[in-house]
């Protein structure tokens, strides 16, 4: 199943991923297309954007004008607050 998966990968250190790849476009190399690329990789290398982007480079037209890219640990310490506590004896 794809989400026992993506919870192992998850306990294993990976995060979830996001990338905003903003690339130019062949046909008119003057305008610049915006593209997301979401997956669970580790930081800081994010080995699995890397590949991701040297097929980009290796295989697609329009040549990489920047990436940005953002992660964070789905599971993560939680923070919980009682509004009220109810004692039974």
């Amino acid at each position: 199943m794809q989400s026992d998966r993506a919870f192992r990968r998850q306990l294993e250190g990976y995060r979830l991923a996001t990338a905003e790849i903003l690339y130019h476009m062949p046909d008119h190399p003057g305008l610049l297309q915006s593209f997301v690329w979401q997956d669970y990789d580790i930081a800081p290398k994010y080995p699995a954007l890397s590949r991701f982007l040297a097929f980009w480079m290796r295989e697609l037209e329009g040549p990489i004008h920047s990436v940005r890219v953002a992660g964070r640990k789905v599971i993560s310490a939680a923070e919980i607050e009682a509004g009220t506590l109810f004692s039974l004896n």
